[in-house]
Protein backbone atom coordinates (compact mmCIF):
# COMPACT_ATOMS: atom_id res chain seq x y z
CA UNK A 1 0.00 0.00 0.00
CA UNK A 2 2.79 2.41 0.43
CA UNK A 3 4.61 2.00 -2.87
CA UNK A 4 2.45 4.12 -4.32
CA UNK A 5 2.61 6.70 -2.31
CA UNK A 6 5.97 6.57 -2.30
CA UNK A 7 6.25 6.84 -6.19
CA UNK A 8 3.54 10.34 -5.95
CA UNK A 9 6.00 11.39 -3.22
CA UNK A 10 9.17 10.93 -5.30
CA UNK A 11 7.51 12.39 -8.74
CA UNK A 12 6.16 15.39 -6.82
CA UNK A 13 10.02 16.22 -5.41
CA UNK A 14 11.26 15.97 -9.53
CA UNK A 15 8.56 17.71 -10.75
CA UNK A 16 9.30 20.62 -7.87
CA UNK A 17 12.75 19.98 -9.03
CA UNK A 18 12.36 20.72 -12.42
CA UNK A 19 9.80 23.37 -11.85
CA UNK A 20 12.90 25.66 -9.27
CA UNK A 21 15.44 24.69 -12.44
CA UNK A 22 13.12 26.36 -14.89
CA UNK A 23 12.87 29.40 -12.85
CA UNK A 24 16.49 29.65 -12.30
CA UNK A 25 16.66 29.51 -16.23
CA UNK A 26 14.29 32.40 -16.77
CA UNK A 27 16.12 34.38 -14.33
CA UNK A 28 19.73 34.01 -15.10
CA UNK A 29 18.52 34.60 -18.83
CA UNK A 30 16.69 37.27 -18.49
CA UNK A 31 18.03 40.87 -20.07
CA UNK A 32 18.69 43.04 -17.17
CA UNK A 33 16.63 46.46 -17.76
CA UNK A 34 18.41 49.19 -18.29
CA UNK A 35 18.75 51.83 -15.47
CA UNK A 36 20.19 55.35 -15.36
CA UNK A 37 22.41 54.25 -13.01
CA UNK A 38 24.35 52.25 -16.17
CA UNK A 39 25.87 55.98 -17.04
CA UNK A 40 26.86 57.36 -20.66
CA UNK A 41 30.28 54.62 -19.95
CA UNK A 42 28.24 51.60 -19.78
CA UNK A 43 27.95 51.00 -24.10
CA UNK A 44 29.56 48.50 -25.19
CA UNK A 45 31.68 48.45 -27.88
CA UNK A 46 30.68 45.60 -30.59
CA UNK A 47 33.42 46.20 -33.02
CA UNK A 48 36.00 47.76 -30.57
CA UNK A 49 38.31 50.94 -30.88
CA UNK A 50 39.89 50.86 -34.55
CA UNK A 51 41.43 53.66 -36.05
CA UNK A 52 38.86 56.16 -36.95
CA UNK A 53 38.96 59.13 -39.52
CA UNK A 54 40.83 62.16 -38.59
CA UNK A 55 38.22 64.50 -39.64
CA UNK A 56 34.68 65.58 -40.08
CA UNK A 57 31.86 66.86 -42.44
CA UNK A 58 30.50 70.11 -42.66
CA UNK A 59 26.46 69.20 -43.38
CA UNK A 60 24.25 65.98 -42.68
CA UNK A 61 25.32 65.35 -46.54
CA UNK A 62 29.16 64.78 -45.66
CA UNK A 63 28.86 63.43 -42.88
CA UNK A 64 31.79 61.07 -41.81
CA UNK A 65 30.69 57.82 -41.12
CA UNK A 66 31.87 56.20 -38.05
CA UNK A 67 31.77 52.65 -36.96
CA UNK A 68 30.02 50.83 -34.07
CA UNK A 69 32.54 51.98 -30.89
CA UNK A 70 34.97 53.90 -33.48
CA UNK A 71 36.69 57.00 -32.39
CA UNK A 72 36.80 60.00 -34.96
CA UNK A 73 38.64 63.36 -34.57
CA UNK A 74 38.84 66.22 -36.19
CA UNK A 75 40.62 69.49 -36.41
CA UNK A 76 38.18 73.08 -37.12
CA UNK A 77 37.42 76.08 -35.69
CA UNK A 78 35.44 77.82 -33.38
CA UNK A 79 31.78 77.94 -35.09
CA UNK A 80 31.72 75.20 -37.33
CA UNK A 81 29.24 72.80 -37.34
CA UNK A 82 30.99 68.83 -37.63
CA UNK A 83 28.89 66.00 -38.83
CA UNK A 84 29.45 62.79 -38.19
CA UNK A 85 27.18 59.45 -38.81
CA UNK A 86 27.05 55.83 -37.32
CA UNK A 87 24.58 52.98 -37.83
CA UNK A 88 22.00 51.38 -34.97
CA UNK A 89 19.94 48.74 -35.14
CA UNK A 90 16.86 47.75 -33.09
CA UNK A 91 17.51 46.21 -29.53
CA UNK A 92 20.26 48.90 -29.67
CA UNK A 93 21.07 51.78 -27.17
CA UNK A 94 23.10 54.00 -28.63
CA UNK A 95 25.36 56.33 -26.95
CA UNK A 96 27.82 59.71 -28.13
CA UNK A 97 29.94 60.93 -26.41
CA UNK A 98 32.69 63.84 -27.59
CA UNK A 99 35.70 65.51 -26.17
CA UNK A 100 36.50 69.21 -27.47
CA UNK A 101 39.98 70.47 -26.70
CA UNK A 102 39.94 74.14 -26.40
CA UNK A 103 42.03 77.25 -27.79
CA UNK A 104 44.75 78.56 -25.44
CA UNK A 105 43.71 80.61 -22.47
CA UNK A 106 45.93 83.22 -24.09
CA UNK A 107 43.70 83.27 -27.16
CA UNK A 108 40.52 83.21 -25.03
CA UNK A 109 38.60 85.84 -23.25
CA UNK A 110 35.19 84.33 -22.08
CA UNK A 111 32.95 81.47 -21.70
CA UNK A 112 32.08 79.03 -24.04
CA UNK A 113 28.91 76.61 -24.03
CA UNK A 114 28.85 73.30 -26.71
CA UNK A 115 25.96 70.90 -27.42
CA UNK A 116 25.61 67.91 -29.40
CA UNK A 117 22.51 66.99 -31.39
CA UNK A 118 21.80 63.32 -32.72
CA UNK A 119 19.02 62.98 -35.47
CA UNK A 120 18.01 59.67 -37.04
CA UNK A 121 17.84 58.88 -40.81
CA UNK A 122 15.23 60.80 -41.10
CA UNK A 123 16.70 63.82 -39.70
CA UNK A 124 14.25 64.18 -36.28
CA UNK A 125 15.83 65.11 -33.76
CA UNK A 126 16.11 62.59 -31.28
CA UNK A 127 16.28 63.76 -27.29
CA UNK A 128 18.69 62.55 -25.16
CA UNK A 129 17.30 60.39 -22.26
CA UNK A 130 20.30 61.00 -20.03
CA UNK A 131 23.92 62.81 -20.24
CA UNK A 132 25.65 66.23 -20.41
CA UNK A 133 23.99 67.31 -23.93
CA UNK A 134 25.15 70.83 -23.24
CA UNK A 135 28.22 71.95 -20.88
CA UNK A 136 29.75 75.24 -20.47
CA UNK A 137 33.30 75.87 -20.20
CA UNK A 138 35.42 78.93 -18.37
CA UNK A 139 37.44 80.66 -19.82
CA UNK A 140 40.65 78.92 -18.00
CA UNK A 141 39.40 74.97 -18.87
CA UNK A 142 41.50 72.79 -21.49
CA UNK A 143 38.49 70.54 -22.45
CA UNK A 144 34.72 70.30 -22.22
CA UNK A 145 33.08 66.59 -22.43
CA UNK A 146 29.51 66.13 -23.98
CA UNK A 147 27.10 62.82 -23.54
CA UNK A 148 23.70 61.86 -24.83
CA UNK A 149 22.79 58.03 -24.39
CA UNK A 150 19.26 58.11 -26.56
CA UNK A 151 16.34 55.66 -25.77
CA UNK A 152 16.30 52.11 -27.48
CA UNK A 153 16.06 52.06 -31.01
CA UNK A 154 12.59 50.43 -31.66
CA UNK A 155 12.13 47.74 -34.84
CA UNK A 156 8.36 49.59 -35.62
CA UNK A 157 7.05 52.33 -34.88
CA UNK A 158 3.48 54.40 -35.52
CA UNK A 159 3.90 57.21 -38.13
CA UNK A 160 3.12 60.04 -35.43
CA UNK A 161 5.85 58.81 -32.82
CA UNK A 162 9.31 60.30 -32.59
CA UNK A 163 10.80 56.73 -31.35
CA UNK A 164 14.58 56.33 -32.57
CA UNK A 165 14.37 54.34 -35.58
CA UNK A 166 16.92 51.38 -37.41
CA UNK A 167 19.68 53.17 -39.29
CA UNK A 168 21.64 55.86 -39.57
CA UNK A 169 22.13 58.14 -36.58
CA UNK A 170 23.96 61.80 -37.49
CA UNK A 171 25.58 63.27 -34.82
CA UNK A 172 26.02 67.29 -34.49
CA UNK A 173 28.90 69.01 -32.62
CA UNK A 174 29.25 73.05 -32.09
CA UNK A 175 29.52 76.07 -30.17
CA UNK A 176 26.25 77.86 -28.99
CA UNK A 177 27.48 80.79 -27.29
CA UNK A 178 29.87 82.26 -27.81
CA UNK A 179 31.37 86.01 -28.59
CA UNK A 180 31.61 87.09 -31.76
CA UNK A 181 34.98 87.84 -31.70
CA UNK A 182 36.11 84.47 -30.33
CA UNK A 183 35.08 82.64 -33.51
CA UNK A 184 37.39 81.31 -35.78
CA UNK A 185 39.88 79.82 -33.33
CA UNK A 186 41.33 76.65 -33.54
CA UNK A 187 39.65 73.50 -31.81
CA UNK A 188 40.29 69.70 -31.98
CA UNK A 189 37.06 67.82 -31.52
CA UNK A 190 36.79 63.76 -30.74
CA UNK A 191 33.81 61.89 -30.98
CA UNK A 192 33.00 58.03 -29.98
CA UNK A 193 29.21 56.16 -30.62
CA UNK A 194 28.80 53.28 -28.86
CA UNK A 195 25.83 50.69 -28.38
CA UNK A 196 24.54 48.90 -25.85
CA UNK A 197 22.58 45.89 -26.38
CA UNK A 198 19.30 46.44 -24.27
CA UNK A 199 17.69 41.91 -25.22
CA UNK A 200 13.88 41.64 -25.97
CA UNK A 201 12.44 43.76 -22.87
CA UNK A 202 11.93 46.70 -25.82
CA UNK A 203 11.02 44.24 -28.91
CA UNK A 204 7.59 45.02 -31.06
CA UNK A 205 5.58 43.48 -33.49
CA UNK A 206 6.99 44.51 -36.29
CA UNK A 207 9.87 45.65 -38.63
CA UNK A 208 10.37 48.23 -40.90
CA UNK A 209 10.88 46.88 -44.69
CA UNK A 210 14.18 48.96 -44.95
CA UNK A 211 16.57 50.62 -42.45
CA UNK A 212 16.65 54.43 -42.44
CA UNK A 213 19.71 55.06 -44.46
CA UNK A 214 20.88 57.33 -47.27
CA UNK A 215 20.71 55.42 -50.92
CA UNK A 216 17.95 52.43 -49.37
CA UNK A 217 15.04 54.22 -51.31
CA UNK A 218 17.19 54.28 -54.59
CA UNK A 219 18.75 51.12 -54.28
CA UNK A 220 15.21 48.89 -53.59
CA UNK A 221 13.59 50.86 -56.69
CA UNK A 222 16.09 49.88 -58.56
CA UNK A 223 15.68 45.93 -57.81
CA UNK A 224 12.15 46.06 -58.36
CA UNK A 225 12.81 47.17 -61.77
CA UNK A 226 14.95 44.05 -62.00
CA UNK A 227 17.33 45.93 -63.79
CA UNK A 228 21.21 46.05 -62.05
CA UNK A 229 21.49 48.51 -59.86
CA UNK A 230 24.07 49.92 -58.77
CA UNK A 231 25.86 48.52 -55.17
CA UNK A 232 24.06 50.67 -52.31
CA UNK A 233 25.93 53.25 -51.25
CA UNK A 234 25.25 53.68 -47.51
CA UNK A 235 26.87 56.19 -45.46
CA UNK A 236 26.84 54.82 -41.76
CA UNK A 237 27.90 51.03 -43.24
CA UNK A 238 26.01 48.60 -41.26
CA UNK A 239 26.18 46.79 -38.06
CA UNK A 240 28.49 44.24 -37.80
CA UNK A 241 25.77 41.58 -37.64
CA UNK A 242 23.92 42.59 -40.27
CA UNK A 243 20.52 45.06 -40.37
CA UNK A 244 17.30 43.78 -38.28
CA UNK A 245 19.58 40.52 -36.63
CA UNK A 246 17.19 38.15 -38.21
CA UNK A 247 14.17 36.39 -36.17
CA UNK A 248 15.88 35.78 -33.13
CA UNK A 249 15.25 37.39 -29.80
CA UNK A 250 15.72 36.54 -26.20
CA UNK A 251 11.49 36.74 -26.17
CA UNK A 252 11.64 33.12 -27.70
CA UNK A 253 13.27 31.90 -23.90
CA UNK A 254 10.53 33.46 -22.22
CA UNK A 255 8.01 31.92 -24.43
CA UNK A 256 9.72 28.11 -24.64
CA UNK A 257 10.26 28.94 -20.96
CA UNK A 258 7.07 29.47 -20.36
CA UNK A 259 5.29 27.04 -21.96
CA UNK A 260 7.59 23.66 -20.24
CA UNK A 261 6.54 25.57 -17.03
CA UNK A 262 3.07 25.46 -17.86
CA UNK A 263 2.99 21.93 -18.76
CA UNK A 264 5.06 20.71 -15.58
CA UNK A 265 2.57 23.00 -13.72
CA UNK A 266 -0.43 20.78 -15.24
CA UNK A 267 1.37 17.83 -14.57
CA UNK A 268 2.29 18.32 -10.46
CA UNK A 269 -0.87 19.49 -10.51
CA UNK A 270 -2.66 16.20 -12.10
CA UNK A 271 -0.24 14.11 -9.69
CA UNK A 272 -1.90 16.21 -6.75
CA UNK A 273 -5.43 15.70 -7.57
CA UNK A 274 -5.51 12.33 -9.44
CA UNK A 275 -5.90 10.64 -5.98
CA UNK A 276 -4.73 7.33 -4.90
CA UNK A 277 -6.45 5.06 -7.21
CA UNK A 278 -8.50 2.39 -5.75
CA UNK A 279 -8.08 0.81 -2.29
CA UNK A 280 -6.34 -2.79 -2.28
CA UNK A 281 -9.10 -4.05 0.36
CA UNK A 282 -11.43 -2.62 -2.48
CA UNK A 283 -12.35 -5.69 -5.26
CA UNK A 284 -12.69 -4.57 -8.53
CA UNK A 285 -15.95 -3.76 -10.48
CA UNK A 286 -17.39 -2.58 -6.87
Amino acid sequence: MRTPIRRARGARRALTGALLAGLTLLTTASPASPAFADGPSAGASPSGDSAGPTEAGTTFRTATALAQGQTGTAQASTGDYLYWVFPADAGQRPTVEATVKLPENAARRSASTWQIDVYDGLRRRQACAYGHQTRKAGAEAATVELSCVLRPVRAWTEPWANDPLPGSYYVRLTVVDLPADQLGLPIGAEVRPTVKEVGGAHDVDGTLSEPLVPGVSVASAGDGAGASAAPRTVAAGEPEDGWASGWWTDRWLWTVGGGVLAALAAVFGYSLTRGRGRPSHVPPGV
